[in-house]
């Protein structure tokens, strides 16, 4: 089942390069900006609820979505651009077994313990 999940995932992440390739931004900016959610993780230096908070705020796919859409239709590219990253990055982390946070610790993800 791991295997089914990640194979998702690493088709949702090349779908985010190709809806970047729809994009009028240089190549370059695609892995210049691909950890830039990981700024989410800030939010632990308050403590876990609030750093679990932030983080999946960065690392939610209904939120990249959201901007892509919002972006197309209505906002422009740079909010396309801003969701085509956050749904890139949250499946990469996702392929690397990265889940969204639960607030008792960042290793407790929904996708089981990281490192276990």
């Amino acid at each position: 089942m791991k295997s089914i999940l990640k194979l998702e995932e690493l088709a949702q992440f090349i779908l985010g390069i190709v809806l970047f390739a729809q994009l009028d931004y240089a190549w370059w900016w695609f892995p210049a900006l691909i950890f830039l959610p990981d700024i989410g993780m800030l939010g632990y230096v308050f403590n876990t609820k609030t750093g679990a908070f932030v983080y999946n705020l960065f690392h939610s796919k209904t939120i990249g979505i959201a901007f892509i859409l919002i972006g197309m239709f209505y906002l422009g590219d740079i909010f396309t651009l801003i969701g085509v990253i956050l749904f890139s990055h949250s499946a990469l982390d996702r392929i690397f077994g990265y889940g969204l946070k639960y607030s008792d610790d960042f290793k407790n993800t929904h996708l089981g313990r990281i490192g276990e």
